[in-house]
């Protein structure tokens, strides 16, 4: 009869991020998980200390660099913070601005999520269709700020800039004919807001294939159902946030407790799960895009019938119009004021929090008065989570930590900054 003993393995690559910023030491009976070790570190971008050697506003792409599926929503901690200590107000028009945007990167990172956690656990299908929707949503993000991911659009004081009064077309070419353009370009005739709204009247349905393709799928269900289960008190002690502490049933959301920027003027609901398993995990994603669909829908009616300033008109924190600047020798000196030497922010500290996809993502900011942050701290929301790894892990099979590592929607740029 053979020997039984323990097994020492390393794990992966199944996730996008095993092997290659996560290690992951299993030690199994036979096939069951007896301990789990992540090793982090692997990626270690040195973001906090970056920040101390640039301007406050040089350290704006460093935050689309953080979580790269929830861009804007890292940039809008961090403005949230410099905003704080300055004591500027940002205009109603760029906070609701910021507001739709915030729900765009949550539809984002939550079709990246979804469609992944179905592939690490077999669904190939998924991770097609929601690629497909979040090409649409990625070029809403280039159309604003000129690049797909890495947006640098929240800037300390508002916006980069107002939204586009149009849409790029799709031109023909040897891979697409004039027919297929014509129909990929139905939607973009008019202005960015009548695209996304257009995105926004076929989300629904989009959202109802999903749900056809996994929430009754019985083979996801036997991977989801029970799997990775956290208590209530278990997510509190843990430090969860997000969809990890909601799915178990604790109904925290900082848009709703602690509401920043005009959260308080738009209408939506909290989902939360029962049992705080993978599945519940999954519905309260699928639940939070529907809300997120809502909170843009509102976002847009309010931005067509009230235009007005994006930015503050403090020209120590932003910089004038450009117009304005390539006229008038006052304007010019203060735009190269701004991008060579930044602007001084009041000695303080200051902690800024937003609700992001992924849970409580905060910036703690501390300043001596000088052009650049003296110290900086993120409080990520994923590095909590993958903490608690061994306790979720054990007892499971070694095919139970796939779903774990999907339900979790760990990104290494924030565990790693």
């Amino acid at each position: 009869m053979a020997e039984i003993r323990n097994y020492t393995i390393n794990f992966g690559p199944q996730h996008p991020s095993a092997h290659g910023v996560l290690r992951l030491v299993l030690e199994l009976d036979g096939e069951v998980v007896e301990r789990a070790d992540p090793h982090i570190g692997l990626l270690h971008r040195g973001t906090e200390k970056l920040a101390e050697t640039r301007t406050w506003i040089q350290s704006v792409p460093y935050m689309d660099r953080l979580d790269y599926v929830s861009m804007m929503c890292n940039e809008h901690a961090y403005c949230m913070a410099i905003e704080r200590l300055l004591g500027i107000e940002v205009p109603i028009r760029a906070q609701y601005i910021r507001v739709m945007f915030d729900e765009v990167t949550r539809i984002l990172n939550h079709l990246l999520g979804i469609g992944t956690h179905a592939l690490d656990i077999g669904a190939m299908t998924m991770v097609l269709y929601t690629f497909r929707e979040r090409e649409d949503l990625m070029d809403v993000y280039e159309a604003v700020s000129g690049a797909r991911m890495h947006a640098a659009y929240y800037r300390p004081g508002g916006v980069y800039r107002d939204l586009p009064d149009r849409m790029p077309q799709y031109e023909v070419n040897k891979f697409k004919n004039a027919n297929t353009v014509r129909q990929l370009n139905e939607s973009r005739q008019g202005s960015m807001l009548d695209f996304l709204e257009d995105f926004t009247n076929r989300f629904n349905g989009y959202c109802d294939d999903y749900e056809t393709l996994l929430t009754d799928n019985r083979i996801w269900k036997q991977r989801t159902v029970g799997i990775g289960v956290v208590t209530p008190e278990q997510a509190k002690a843990w430090g969860f946030t997000g969809v990890m502490l909601r799915g178990s049933g604790v109904a925290w959301d900082l848009r709703k407790k602690q509401p920043y920027e005009v959260y308080d003027q738009v209408d939506f609901d909290v989902p939360v799960g029962k049992t705080g398993d993978c599945y519940d995990r999954y519905l309260v994603r699928m639940e939070e895009m529907r809300q997120s669909n809502r909170i843009i829908k509102q976002c847009i009616d309010w931005l067509r019938k009230n235009p007005g300033p994006v930015i503050a008109d403090n020209h120590k924190v932003a910089p004038p119009p450009r117009e304005r600047m390539k006229a008038n020798m006052e304007e010019l000196i203060h735009h190269f004021k701004l991008f060579t030497e930044g602007m001084h922010v009041p000695a303080g500290e200051v902690y800024a929090a937003v609700e992001h996809p992924k849970g409580e993502f905060g910036v703690y900011a501390v300043s001596d008065g000088a052009n650049k942050p003296y110290r900086l701290k993120m409080r990520a929301p994923g590095f909590a989570h993958l903490a608690a790894m061994d306790e979720i892990a054990r007892g499971h099979m070694i095919a139970d930590v796939v779903a774990i590592i999907g339900t979790m929607d760990v990104v290494f740029g924030e565990i790693d900054r």
